[in-house]
């Protein structure tokens, strides 16, 4: 086993060029702000990006729950990952790292300044005291199942990197994660309680077929967001097809909206709305049943 380290204080670009860092040593995965990354999935770990105090981040970051540092343990042997690169703010932090996880110490250590200029490095800083901008260097679709509360928008960008055997310069194009952690200095984000049945009665009743949303409930756990819902739909249309489109766009536009990953949409059927030859419409109750049909993620 082999570890790398790529060092410099917060909010300089580290985690921005770790991938091309990683491809230039060799490295398999990257561990950064308590995550082990390798390729484009997150393989184990929980991110400090996600704690709401610095103090619980730098915790996770350093691996000091035990049952994270095993979780991650475990991924590396079982990946065989015979190269790692640890992100840190100094050499000190990732060497600290390396012992919780039982890594070597790192046979070199590269600062941020060694292969950023001043100005990029400069550059980095302002957005991260501006913005609170986080970098995460793994794509959106890996990062929002882990950061679920957390506002992130996906980053697509061109890197220069050399190839081993020496041809020309090419260029990497990489997609990472650009999120905005609770913990940063802009403060908490909250999303009020009736936004998300807010956006999804305006979503669904706008789908063929549905008659009105006549209730949603939602509850949030670690992974997610659960939403259950009951619709009346028109007699005639194909029941499955129906839930399917409900639980598409929906899934669409909240997660656009609000950056809150959906971790499932329940569907059921209260009733059924049926017109007349006069255009006038007869409801179908189900009495105390309901038809529940695509149920799940």
């Amino acid at each position: 086993m082999e570890t790398y380290a790529l060092v410099g204080p917060s909010g300089t670009g580290k985690s921005f060029r770790a991938i091309v860092v990683a491809y230039q040593y060799g490295a398999e995965a990257i561990i950064d702000d308590g995550l082990l990354i390798q390729g484009s999935s997150v393989l184990a770990g929980s991110s400090a990006k996600r704690q709401k105090t610095k103090v619980g981040a730098i915790k996770t970051a350093l691996f000091l729950d035990p049952e994270q540092a095993e979780e991650v343990k475990t991924a590396i042997s079982k990946c065989g990952i015979k190269r790692i690169l640890i992100l840190g703010t100094s050499k000190e932090m990732a060497q600290r790292i390396a012992e919780r996880l039982n890594l070597p110490k790192p046979r070199k250590v590269i600062n941020i300044s060694e292969i950023a200029k001043p100005w990029e490095i400069e550059k980095a800083k302002h957005s991260r005291k501006l913005y609170g901008k986080h970098i995460i260097p793994a794509p959106t679709v890996e990062v929002k199942p882990k950061l679920s509360g957390t506002l992130i928008e996906p980053l697509q960008t061109w890197l220069g990197k050399q190839s081993k055997s020496r041809t020309p310069h090419h260029r990497l194009l990489i997609e990472q994660s650009v999120v905005r952690p609770t913990f940063n200095y802009l403060g908490k984000f909250f999303i009020a309680n009736n936004v998300i049945p807010t956006i999804f009665t305006w979503t669904v009743e706008q789908i063929d077929g549905i008659n009105r949303v006549n209730k949603v409930d939602y509850q949030e756990n670690n992974e997610g967001i659960i939403i259950d819902c009951e619709v009346t739909a028109y007699y005639g249309n194909y029941l499955p097809s129906v839930a399917k489109e409900i639980q598409i766009r929906a899934r669409r536009e909240i997660e656009y909206m609000t950056s809150l990953h959906i971790e499932a949409i329940n569907v059921y059927f209260k009733n059924i709305v049926k017109k007349d030859e006069g255009n006038r419409e007869k409801s179908l109750d189900f009495g105390q049943n309901k038809i529940a049909i695509g149920s799940g993620s």
